[in-house]
C-alpha cells in the first residue's frame, strides 16, 4: 500500500465498488477511456464497466440530479464534478434534493449518493479551480462530508459513505493524487483513534500541541511538525480524520485534553469554517481544563492568484502552522 499512489488507490476503490455492486453507477464529464477523466481518476473504469460508467453533459447540476434520481430509486450513484468549485452548480440538488430526500417522505430513505470533488489550490489553476469549498456543505442535515487522505485506504472510506446509505460530498485534494500512500518518515509513527489516523513523534501522551488536519493539509502539518521539532524540540501530534462531518469528538478527548495547546489547520478562508464548528464541540467538552483555546488556521481571506508565488502568499502554508503552534504555546 505504501509504494501504491492516492491516485491509483482511488481508481482501484471505485472499480471494486462498480465490481461487486452491479446497481452502482459512475457519472461525470470526460470520465470515459482513452481520457479518464482530468485528473485520470477514472481511467479504465469505462472499458471495463461500459454500461454503468456514463460520460455527461457539461452540467453539473444536470448530472448530480440524474444521480440523485438513481440513489432515490434504489442504486448507487457516485459523481464526478471536474473541479470542485463547480460543485457550486450542484448546490440546489446536493442540499434541496438529495439530503432532504433520506428524510422528508416520512420514513428514511437510503440514498446511496457519493458527490467527489477535486479540491484545493497548490497547482496555479487560478481562482474559479482551486477554491476548498468544504465549509459550505458543514451542518446540512442528511448530508455527510468526508476528505480524502494519503492515511486511509479508499477502499474503506467508499465503503462507509456507501453504508451509511446517506448523500456524501467527497473533496479529494488534487495534489494528492500523486503522493504515495501512508508515506510517512522514519520520525513518525501512527496509529488510528476509530476512522482517525494519528502520527505522532514521540508519546503522543506527552505532545506539546495537538494538530487537527483534513487530509489535503495533512502533508503540511507534518513538515510543519518535523521542523518545529528539529528547531525547538516542540513535539505535536497530528489527527487526521476520514470525515468531517458528521464529527464526533469523543474518541479523541483523552488526546486532546493532554495536551498544551490545539490547533486546527484547513485549506479554507476562515468564517463558518470546519475546523470552527470542531473548535466549538472541544471547548464544549474540554472549557474547564483548556489551558488555552483552540487555534485556527486558515488561508488568506482572497481570491487564490494562478502565480505560484502569489498564490503560495494566499494559501494555507506549512510555515503557516509552524507559527500557529508557536502562537498557541506562547
Amino acid at each position: 500500500m505504501a509504494r501504491v499512489r492516492v491516485a491509483e488507490n482511488l481508481n482501484s476503490a471505485l472499480g471494486d465498488l462498480l465490481e461487486q455492486d452491479p446497481k452502482a453507477y459512475l457519472l461525470g464529464e470526460d470520465i470515459l477511456d482513452p481520457y479518464g477523466g482530468a485528473f485520470k481518476i477514472t481511467r479504465g473504469l469505462s472499458t471495463r464497466f461500459p454500461d454503468r460508467v456514463l460520460g455527461t453533459p457539461i452540467s453539473e447540476s444536470g448530472l448530480t440530479g440524474v444521480a440523485a434520481g438513481l440513489a432515490l430509486c434504489g442504486d448507487t450513484a457516485i459523481v464526478e464534478i471536474m473541479f470542485g468549485d463547480f460543485v457550486t452548480l450542484a448546490f440546489d440538488q446536493i442540499v434541496n434534493f438529495a439530503a432532504k430526500s433520506v428524510s422528508m417522505y416520512g420514513s428514511r430513505v437510503p440514498m446511496r449518493l457519493v458527490v467527489r470533488c477535486p479540491t484545493g489550490g497548490g497547482r496555479g489553476y487560478g481562482p474559479t479551480h482551486s477554491q476548498s469549498l468544504q465549509k459550505h456543505f458543514i451542518g446540512v442535515p442528511g448530508l455527510a462530508v468526508y476528505e480524502m487522505s494519503a492515511l486511509h485506504d479508499n477502499r474503506t472510506v467508499l465503503s462507509a459513505m456507501v453504508k451509511a446509505a446517506q448523500p456524501c460530498v467527497f473533496f479529494e485534494d488534487k495534489v494528492l493524487y500523486t503522493r504515495r500512500m501512508h508515506d510517512l518518515d522514519g520520525l513518525f509513527q501512527r496509529d488510528t483513534i476509530g476512522d482517525v489516523a494519528h502520527v505522532f513523534i514521540d508519546d503522543p501522551a506527552t505532545a506539546d500541541c495537538v494538530i487537527i488536519a483534513p487530509g489535503g493539509v495533512a502533508d503540511r502539518a507534518l513538515g510543519a511538525m518535523r521542523q518545529i521539532f528539529l528547531d525547538r524540540e516542540i513535539t505535536c501530534c497530528l489527527l487526521v480524520p476520514s470525515r468531517l462531518y458528521p464529527f464526533d469528538v469523543e474518541p479523541l478527548l483523552p488526546t486532546l485534553s493532554a495536551a498544551k495547546a490545539i490547533v486546527i489547520a484547513e485549506e479554507s478562508t476562515a468564517g463558518g469554517t470546519w475546523g470552527a464548528e470542531i473548535a466549538h464541540q472541544i471547548h464544549q467538552h474540554l472549557w474547564q481544563t483548556l489551558r488555552r483555546p483552540v487555534t485556527l488556521a486558515h488561508s488568506t481571506d482572497s481570491v487564490i492568484p494562478t502565480a505560484a508565488h502569489l498564490e503560495q502568499r494566499v494559501l494555507l502554508q506549512e510555515s503557516t502552522i509552524h507559527t500557529a503552534i508557536l502562537a498557541a504555546l506562547s
